[in-house]
């Protein structure tokens, strides 16, 4: 048995192969819920129920991928390059460090110029997080997925010194919390009565930007070649370096408007857990829509679903709410097979 690359994609096998992947993990995942006591059907009922199973339901899943999808394309766009960012969650901390300094009154503004303001400064700061570990590898070869990882922490270690220091909100008692943003800066909502705020639709329109520049631009062209094999890209004479840059600061950019949409369209001030690892499962996101941009928007929301739904399913019938990592990370494995099976077909 030896596999033989495809010669040509089937758009049929390209749409049902990741389905196939997610109904595979779902039965996978039937087993440890039936250990655990659980009727099967009925958990997976629930979770959809929780999910989307009301209006309030249906806007808690879409305010939680709202971010994901940010992380998710900051991945997929650094991926598509091969510049293995694992440092999103960082971005994200520093995106929204930098929307704080900015959104709770240093700079009185209306809301139509502090809004964007605010989201500016916040994907700035993730670009330039972002700027050392591109320069690190650019120059000296350092491996990114090393220093990228590692500032994750670094960040996390600076805003906790920020937040019990110059940023912290005298009237938090001691409690390691920035001032609340001015209404200005705040973000509208979306649907009275919920969370959802305007950072749906601005990471939606960033998935079909990012996708235009990708398929449709000399840019996005020099970016699959580099991703495809980056010596037969800098021997044809595209400049790689500055190619990889540019990746590194849009990836950090995206993962910075993140954290910056976090603070200016839900929570309305910064604290040390303000992401439960959004960055790392931006990861997944990206991976689970094979880094193409548009199918990146679908897989944050069918993640975060898995998530809301669960935490619902969990107190109704007595599992831990656990359960949605494991159908995440199969899922997962799951579409990694299926990747392999549309890329390439098995030959006896």
């Amino acid at each position: 048995m030896r596999l033989e690359p495809r010669t040509g994609r089937s758009l049929t096998l390209g749409l049902v192969a990741p389905l196939a992947a997610v109904m595979v993990a779902f039965a996978l995942c039937a087993l440890p819920l039936a250990l655990a006591g659980a009727d099967v059907f009925r958990a997976y009922s629930l979770i959809l129920q929780g999910a989307a199973g009301s209006r309030f339901a249906l806007a808690e899943t879409l305010t939680r991928a709202a971010p994901l999808m940010l992380t998710g394309l900051a991945a997929a766009i650094a991926f598509r390059a091969r510049l293995w960012n694992i440092g999103a969650e960082g971005q994200l901390y520093m995106g929204a460090l930098a929307a704080v300094a900015i959104g709770t009154g240093a700079v009185p503004l209306p809301a139509f110029l502090m809004i964007p303001l605010v989201l500016a400064a916040g994907a700035l700061a993730g670009a330039l997080w972002m700027l050392g570990p591109a320069w690190l590898k650019l120059r000296l070869g350092v491996d990114e997925v090393v220093t990228t990882l590692l500032l994750n922490f670094v960040v996390l270690l600076f805003v906790g010194m920020m937040l019990e220091g110059p940023l912290q909100d005298p009237m938090s008692l001691g409690w390691p919390q920035s001032p609340p943003m001015i209404d200005a800066a705040m973000l509208p909502r979306l649907v009275d009565r919920t969370r959802l705020h305007a950072g749906l639709p601005l990471a939606v329109g960033l998935a079909v930007i990012v996708w235009l520049i990708v398929q449709r631009t000399a840019t996005g062209f020099e970016i699959r070649a580099v991703g495809a094999n980056a010596d037969a890209a800098r021997h044809a004479g595209m400049p790689v370096a500055r190619t990889m840059l540019r990746v590194a600061l849009v990836s950090g950019a995206l993962a910075g408007l993140a954290g910056a949409g976090e603070v200016a369209g839900l929570k309305g001030y910064l604290t040390q857990d303000l992401s439960p690892g959004y960055g790392y499962v931006g990861i997944v996101v990206a991976t689970l829509a094979m880094l193409h941009p548009l199918a990146v928007p679908f897989s944050a929301i069918f993640i975060a679903g898995i998530f809301v739904g669960a935490d619902s399913m969990s107190r109704a019938v007595a599992v831990s709410s656990y359960i949605a990592n494991l159908i995440v990370a199969t899922s997962l494995l799951t579409m990694l097979l299926a990747g392999l099976v549309t890329r390439y077909r098995i030959r006896r």
